[in-house]
């Protein structure tokens, strides 16, 4: 990963919208991709299944089954430490990655990228295995 940017507005209408702008390295190639969510994890997800998509297709059959964040340090109030825990499956197999920070977008974000990473050499190990 290069950058994350994350932009929240509150719309006139009500809505909220979330949009991630990341920058990620994929072996020699650089892909820069925007995506809205309804949550700053949500548009991070999607712009960098957005970014990593024409690599690795595969990554359509990863999905996010739980999300869940647990305050690891409650007296230091929204300064707290955060743990970060995604429940992920791809159809046949489920997993968990864990990211922790004092930013819950951080610690989100690890956790995101270490599920589709596993998800993907899950899916490569069981190809080379099949054949």
């Amino acid at each position: 990963m290069e950058t994350f940017r994350i932009i929240v507005e509150k719309r006139e209408d009500g809505e909220t919208v979330s949009e991630a702008t990341i920058k990620v390295h994929v072996g020699d190639e650089r892909f820069v991709e925007t995506a809205e969510g309804n949550g700053p994890v949500n548009a991070l997800d999607k712009a960098l299944r957005m970014a990593i998509e024409r690599r690795f297709p595969e990554v359509h059959d990863i999905h996010l089954i739980n999300y869940s964040v647990r305050i690891l340090d409650e007296d230091k109030g929204t300064a707290a430490k955060t743990r970060v825990l995604i429940d992920s499956s791809d159809g046949r197999d489920n997993w968990s990655s864990v990211g922790v920070g004092v930013n819950v977008v951080e610690a989100s974000w690890q956790a995101l990228v270490d599920s589709i990473s596993f998800g993907l050499l899950r899916t490569e190990t069981r190809s080379s295995e099949e054949s």
